[in-house]
């Protein structure tokens, strides 16, 4: 591609800060921006970069379709909502307009495990637009192609165990919601812990019916599944609250959540494979008090063993470029909703984002 890679940002809140600037410095440009907040929309995107003015503004998001036919973007980077349900209008238009999509929705990373329905829908419109749609950022990395690598130079595996924690005011209201902080342990019991203890013929009930929600880890584990070339057996998983002895103030959730009460939640999730591998994966989603840090480890157990430890990885920036570095391999990639499993390995774009494109 010869121009510049014209993008569209959805969701102007804290990860769009990094994802426009991001563009900017790759060699693309923000031609859209759009958001649902009254105190955003009518502001320059440099606003909230806190950089000088770009001459574009937010958008309220009602504009999206006529504006996407209107400009014309190549692509949309979507950094709102965590749950596919919540995406689906947003990227029902995008395909709709033929622009391809990279979201951040933790559950688009593999869909196809969790709302098999709401994916083939947009996978067909996708198709019918001509146009990619797909999920990554931190997980694309860490909790995906690093542990793929490793278990490339293993021999044998029996175990794929991992854990990774954050801090959810790094992400904005709705991942702190959907990871229960703020109820009490009675409310996260009800609202969370609950889906936990239906069987299996329940919870696939709930899924074919577009309502499960799934924990990251339980979308990871079909993105390691697919990309190891496995089968799955089983999966389930199992949501604990996260407490503190203390009261921790939330500026995302603008609360004092009450000691004893979930500042978020431990989702661990076991998928069993018909190679008799396991995947046992957690994810610790909470507001941190002032002795929490994030972490990543990773554990492949076989022959040989091999433990990988990342302590304090920056995971909103990370996130964010890994967004942004995906979008040549989104844009290349078939019509559909692909997940990254099935795009090359993530690669730093030296050059300007366009010069990686094979279509005009």
């Amino acid at each position: 591609m010869e121009r510049k890679v014209k993008v569209a940002q959805i969701g102007c809140g804290k990860m769009s800060k990094y994802t426009m600037r991001y563009v900017y410095e790759k060699g693309g440009e923000i031609v859209l921006a759009f958001d649902v907040a009254k105190d955003i929309i009518g502001l320059d995107i440099g606003e909230v970069m806190e950089s000088g003015k770009k001459g574009v503004c937010v958008e309220d998001i009602s504009s999206l379709e006529a504006r996407l036919n209107e400009v014309k973007p190549d692509i949309a980077i979507v950094t709102t909502m965590s749950l596919l349900n919540d995406l689906g209008d947003v990227l029902r238009t995008c395909a709709k307009c033929r622009v391809n999509v990279v979201t951040t929705c933790e559950e688009a990373f593999f869909a196809s495990n969790s709302n098999p329905s709401l994916y083939k829908e947009l996978d067909s419109l996708a198709k019918a637009g001509g146009v990619t749609i797909t999920g990554c950022g931190y997980q694309d990395i860490f909790w995906g192609n690093l542990i793929s690598n490793l278990a490339a130079s293993t021999h044998k595996i029996t175990k794929i165990k991992g854990s990774s924690s954050y801090n959810v005011e790094d992400y904005g209201i709705a991942l702190a919601k959907a990871h229960g902080a703020g109820l009490s342990l009675e409310e996260f019991d009800k609202k969370v812990a609950a889906n936990d203890r239906m069987s299996k013929e329940e919870r696939q009930k709930i899924i074919d019916n577009r309502e499960y929600s799934p924990s990251y880890m339980w979308n990871v584990a079909g993105w390691l599944i697919d990309k190891l070339g496995l089968h799955l057996k089983e999966i389930s998983q199992e949501c604990v609250p996260q407490t503190h002895t203390e009261d921790i103030y939330s500026s995302t959730l603008d609360m004092t959540v009450k000691a004893g009460d979930a500042t978020g939640m431990s989702a661990v999730v076991t998928a069993t494979t018909e190679e008799g591998i396991t995947i046992e994966a957690e994810c610790i989603g909470k507001v941190y008090s002032a002795e929490d840090y994030d972490a990543n480890i990773w554990t492949i157990e076989g022959e040989p063993n091999t433990t990988m430890i990342i302590n304090r990885p920056a995971t909103v920036e990370l996130t964010c470029a890994d967004i942004v570095n995906r979008i040549p391999d989104v844009i290349n990639a078939r019509s559909g909703f692909v997940p990254t499993s099935e795009m090359p390995e993530l690669k730093y774009r030296v050059k300007p984002l366009n010069e990686y494109i094979e279509k005009e």
